[in-house]
């Protein structure tokens, strides 16, 4: 079925890993989209019909992402948003294809998922390589120059690796190592203590949050003070939670305005919505899941009378949209979404600050 359900509603498919490695930074994008979804729904809507987010569980695994995705395409709806990771998401492809249903938003960086556009996928986050780039900017820039690379040796280890590589190359500097470990077993200790024995200055970590954990830890227990760099993926308060009384200092990039910035409209929208729900403070991963839940409003609103799945696809091709001081703009050929990069700082608090 394609089009707009018998009872009214507008129903939104997220099939994401709501258990398994990344479920605290699923769960926390699913809040911010329902957050933005809900006051739309108390405004009366679109057109008189209400927006329900309609969540599965993937597990992190892509067979079984596949399974839950082929049902809620057979269920009619309208689009899947903030699917994440390279496996789960890429197997979705043929799932897109075969059914013409759209994928917004993905909270995915993957590089083959730019180049070429992928027609049913449409981005709004900049890809791991660039926001590697910009943490081996962060770290030039304050002096460091003996840096290693740290990667868990699967797609995304490999793909945001060539960033971190293209990002010393800008700077006219060279990784000191680049050492992987397997996502598994990642037995990181023997490779920080001699990180540490190397001198080495500065690392850039790129893994699953508990991976990342694991090694950060192991670095300042083998005495190295060494700055460390992770990427988004580990943007959430677990991480940090997690990481203990070595989370002060650890660097992480970010895709979005800083969530306590009342200087963005995006970032102001979504704090006075939160807290009139009774919370006090964001995540990043919540602010994307707001972010994306913008982007599929603004599509829906624009995609006629009687929205369909091809209406929805019509109205992001071709369109711009203002999500608040964010400009995205699709055309047929390309689906790349922003280019918007940024660095935060564990505090002494625990909280990310920029």
């Amino acid at each position: 079925m394609d089009g707009a359900f018998a009872q009214g509603g507008l129903r939104i498919g997220m099939v994401a890993g709501f258990t398994g490695p990344v479920a605290s930074l699923v769960r926390e994008s699913a809040e911010g989209a329902k957050l933005y979804f809900d006051s739309v729904n108390a405004q009366g809507g679109i057109k008189g019909q209400n927006i329900e987010l309609v969540t599965q569980d993937d597990k992190y695994d892509p067979a079984t992402a596949v399974a839950e995705a082929k049902s809620l395409a057979s269920q009619g709806v309208l689009a899947l948003m903030l699917s994440r990771g390279i496996g789960p998401t890429e197997a979705l492809l043929p799932v897109l294809k075969e059914n013409r249903l759209p994928l917004i938003a993905p909270a995915v960086g993957d590089i083959n998922l730019y180049e070429p556009a992928q027609p049913y996928v449409y981005l709004l986050r900049a890809s791991y390589q660039r926001e590697a780039q910009r943490a081996v900017r962060h770290l030039a820039g304050i002096g460091v120059k003996r840096i290693s690379i740290v990667q868990v040796n699967d797609p995304f280890g490999n793909d945001a690796s060539k960033g971190a590589i293209k990002g010393l190359d800008d700077m006219k500097l060279r990784a000191m190592s680049r050492l992987r470990f397997d996502r598994n077993k990642p037995e990181l200790g023997p490779v920080m203590q001699a990180i540490a024995k190397a001198g080495i200055e500065a690392l850039v970590m790129i893994g699953p949050g508990y991976a990342v954990v694991e090694g950060i830890n192991a670095l300042r227990a083998a005495g190295s003070t060494a700055h460390v760099a992770t990427l988004s993926n580990n943007a959430s308060a677990d991480f940090v939670k997690s990481l203990g009384k070595d989370a002060r200092g650890v660097i992480v990039t970010q895709l979005f305005p800083y969530e306590r910035s009342t200087a963005s409209p995006l970032v102001r929208e979504a704090l006075g919505l939160a807290k009139s729900a009774g919370r006090d403070e964001l995540t990043p991963a919540q602010l994307e899941g707001f972010a994306a839940a913008k982007l599929v409003v603004e599509a829906l609103r624009r995609a006629g009378k009687d929205v369909s799945r091809e209406s929805l696809v019509k109205a992001l091709d071709g369109a711009r949209f203002d999500l608040g001081g964010l400009q995205v703009h699709y055309t047929d050929k390309d689906h790349s979404g922003l280019e918007f990069t940024d660095v935060s700082i564990v505090g002494p608090d625990g909280k990310f600050w920029r």
